[in-house]
């Protein structure tokens, strides 16, 4: 059996129909199959190579922690340099009240930490998310996603969850002094890119700040320069209770976080004690790629480049086919009249050498989402390729 029925054999799959593209080379923003084929990833492994595949800053911090240690202890019990070092560097770079950092597996594993902070903080129990919101697949995350064809087949799932309209400010009203906290992305990822107004975005600080319900904000997809900030939230003038974190965040490392206050995350130390545990949590080698990768983000200032490639992209995708574009920094959904008509012009990118796919909520809209380092000939390049592909 070659590896590709090894794969369908023996790995859980997640769909009838994987891509079972078998990838043996990555590098920059190229990735390269067994047959010697050549991609153009403007996915970035759904916005995690941000700083591009194997940056030679992060490997070299890999290996200096592989010739350390790998697994001490679970999470919080040694002094690891990769997680103090990664923990101060984020909030040096945070508005001062996200200044204590609890590191996790994933961003799953951050929305979970977060909820249950949120009722150990305010001893409530009820939590409002948004529909057409994703925030990952297990239990507790689940439960907050905004659309019931995902979660109907897992229930029962946690109570006391509400959904409100994203983006509408009569929805706010919805938010009371009985509410723990209210979840939701700064910008909408798998709804294909939906940017709320900056005014509803104050308006839902404002409301939480009135009913004492932390506001968590989901950055798993939108920080580390991704929309042309470092953080989302920059762009809005606000600044959540708890900030979540992941993909991006352990430079190609698996890595989540959620940050807040440190009198908020002391609620998690006693009553009881171990409030909130992890084994491999802030793995150190993870921590010190993903070090190395924000260093790289600030010392190549490659924040400051987003707002051009954007221009460009928005520039060079062109054709009847294409219904709209919505985008936030090198971060877009290009809509077409229907999944089918997406799906056939994915198809035709990657046989062309350009991987791309589509959003969960928005199966009609195409996925850009490349590593910040790419070069303005590269996305020249996989623009006629999709350009082409409509044809």
């Amino acid at each position: 059996m070659n590896q590709r029925e090894l794969f369908l054999q023996h790995l859980a799959q997640t769909s009838p129909s994987p891509l079972a593209l078998e990838i043996i080379k990555a590098e920059g923003v190229e990735l390269f199959d067994a047959a010697g084929k050549r991609y153009i990833d403007i996915i970035g492994g759904i916005s995690v190579a941000n700083t591009g595949h194997r940056h030679p800053k992060v490997l070299h911090a890999i290996h200096e922690q592989l010739d350390a240690y790998l697994h001490i202890m679970v999470y919080g019990e040694m002094v690891e340099a990769p997680q103090v070092k990664y923990a101060k560097f984020l909030v040096d770079h945070l508005p001062s009240s996200l200044n204590s950092v609890y590191f996790t597996n994933s961003g799953a594993e951050a929305v979970e930490g977060a909820m249950k902070l949120a009722k150990r903080v305010t001893s409530r129990v009820r939590i409002i998310a948004f529909r057409n919101s994703y925030h990952g697949s297990t239990q507790g995350a689940l439960s907050i996603m905004g659309d019931e064809h995902w979660r109907n087949s897992f229930r029962p799932l946690l109570p006391g969850i509400s959904h409100l309209d994203y983006n509408s400010f009569e929805a706010l009203e919805a938010i009371t002094t009985a509410t723990a906290c209210v979840v939701a992305e700064t910008i909408q990822a798998e709804a294909g890119v939906r940017k709320p107004h900056k005014k509803w975005m104050q308006a839902l600080r404002r409301k939480c700040t009135e009913t004492g319900t932390l506001l968590i904000l989901d950055e798993i997809q939108t920080a580390f320069g991704r929309t042309g900030t470092l953080w989302g939230f920059d762009r809005f003038e606000i600044v959540p209770d708890v900030l979540l974190l992941g993909k991006a965040l352990g430079g190609g490392m698996p890595l989540g976080a959620f940050i807040a206050k440190k009198e908020l995350m002391d609620t998690l130390m006693t009553n009881p004690v171990l409030g909130h545990i992890t084994t491999f949590g802030g793995h150190p080698v993870c921590c010190a790629a993903g070090l190395a990768a924000m260093q790289v983000l600030i010392d190549e200032k490659l924040v400051e480049g987003i707002d051009a490639k954007e221009k460009l992209m928005r520039s060079l995708l062109v054709h009847p086919k294409i219904k709209t574009i919505r985008s936030a920094g090198l971060w877009m959904a290009v809509e077409f009249d229907s999944f089918e008509t997406n799906k056939r012009v994915i198809d035709r990118c990657i046989e062309r050498g350009v991987l791309t796919d589509w959003f969960l909520f928005a199966p009609e809209c195409l996925r850009i989402s490349p590593p910040l380092t790419i070069t303005e000939n590269l996305l020249r390049e996989a623009a006629e390729v999709i350009v082409a592909a409509c044809e």
